[in-house]
């Protein structure tokens, strides 16, 4: 067995204490440990709320893996690497969400969604949509919904492309 601990952050968003109960509810049925903090700030005016929200998260995760001296398992996944590749891209600085930085690993990056949907199943591990993700005022909403779809209509292997970039990439 792992030595693992599970860590878990709470935005404070409508859906975010759902998801909250649900990954409590799992780690205390497998007797995996867990830690959770939760959002206290009010958000400064004039801030992307994303960007905000995931500084908050990283610092959580900072201290809850002991200042970077454990390693911290993200989800990410191919669709994610794609979005943002997209996102990036319109913005003019195109990049791939990496495989890892410092004490972060993204060990699903060349996963597609549904794969890891898929696992959750056959797994009987619980998993949850958060409905905010359909909300396209958020641009990668925007980019997930509206524009992958155009640009999988040019390029329907765009995740197979990007899948590759990573394979190019020495890890």
């Amino acid at each position: 067995s792992r030595n693992v601990t599970a860590i878990h952050y709470n935005h404070g968003t409508p859906f975010a204490d759902s998801a909250e109960a649900l990954v409590r509810e799992y780690c205390f049925d497998k007797g995996i440990p867990l830690i959770v903090d939760s959002l206290r700030e009010k958000m400064p005016k004039g801030v992307s709320k994303e960007a905000w929200w995931r500084e908050k998260r990283y610092l959580f995760f900072d201290s809850a893996s002991r200042n970077k001296t454990l390693k911290v398992i993200m989800a990410h996944h191919l669709d994610d690497a794609v979005e943002n590749w997209i996102f990036t891209s319109l913005n003019g600085n195109p990049f791939l969400i990496p495989h890892s930085r410092e004490n972060y690993m993204r060990p699903f990056i060349s996963t597609r969604k549904t794969a890891l949907k898929q696992w959750c199943v056959r797994k009987k591990v619980p998993y949850i949509d958060d409905p905010s993700n359909k909300d396209i005022r958020f641009r990668r909403n925007y980019i997930r919904h509206k524009i992958m779809p155009l640009a999988l209509d040019i390029n329907p292997g765009l995740h197979k492309v990007i899948k590759k970039k990573y394979e190019n990439i020495k890890c």
